[in-house]
């Protein structure tokens, strides 16, 4: 908890467990997670490690009511009475004059609790909520046109063009077809996507059962994301498929395929 609130005070806004909470829902370090054997079942695909594992969801959610409740605590002893008002308030900080370690000889840490002055009227922490366009991304068009596909698993073929401001483009077509069948998705080829120019990162991330995405282009990184299903195929431009040279030219960004389970 007063890890949370020294981060709180010098700005954070979010903050990340990791470590913590896997401890808590029974790792015990090992540090075999690569090699498929970790003891207490954790991290292993063994049927009889995972027969080991003790951990519950009930774990974790008093691990983080604990946490919550001791935040709580720390925000009244200095008298806040939410974390907004907390972010920022470096003035609550000070530095530890008590550590003495050679590795501290010479180190300022008064920039970071230097408390910086703005001639605006404005919030210490986001008051604001973030605009990320997705009413504007090219996959609302996809989703229009593949609507009586989703809905009565007729078969559709769409045709489009794609720029590298398009990211994650099948993502948002491929959750309404998860959310309306299910882990299953629909039969193969039902949506098929002609696409020609260069994605963005993300093409075809989470992709289900279903969904057929085929580009003429290149693509940027991340490509076929957590495929879950889906089919994507990736060309060179046809205008240039009697100079290109594949082992000589690249057409998509790295990690591809990262997390994919099928497809």
């Amino acid at each position: 908890g007063r890890d949370v609130i020294v981060a709180m005070l010098l700005g954070a806004e979010e903050f990340g467990f990791a470590t913590a909470p896997l401890v808590v829902s029974g790792c015990i370090m090992m540090r075999v997670c690569h090699l498929d054997t970790c003891p207490v079942g954790v991290a292993t695909q063994n049927k009889e490690l995972r027969a080991r594992y003790a951990g519950k969801a009930e774990f974790v959610v008093n691990f983080f009511e604990y946490l919550a409740h001791e935040v709580r605590e720390h925000l009244a002893e200095l008298g806040f009475r939410s974390i907004e008002e907390a972010i920022g308030r470096v003035d609550c900080l000070d530095i530890e004059s008590a550590v003495d370690h050679w590795k501290t000889d010479g180190l300022d840490l008064s920039p970071i609790l230097h408390i910086p002055t703005s001639p605006w009227d404005q919030d210490r922490f986001c008051s604001k909520q973030q605009d990320h366009g997705l009413h504007r991304a090219l996959d609302q068009q996809l989703i229009e046109q593949a609507q009586e596909a989703i809905e009565n698993k007729s078969s559709v073929e769409i045709t489009c063009l794609i720029s590298n401001v398009n990211r994650a483009v099948g993502t948002l077509l491929g959750h309404h077809v998860t959310k309306t069948h299910g882990g299953q998705g629909l039969p193969k080829d039902t949506i098929t996507v002609n696409m020609t120019g260069s994605a963005g990162q993300s093409f075809g991330a989470f992709v289900p059962s279903g969904i057929t995405l085929r580009l003429s282009g290149d693509a940027n990184d991340y490509l076929g994301k957590g495929l879950s299903g889906g089919r994507i195929a990736l060309k060179p431009p046809t205008d240039s498929a009697t100079e290109f040279i594949a082992e000589e030219n690249v057409i998509a960004g790295n990690v591809i395929l990262y997390g994919a389970t099928g497809g």
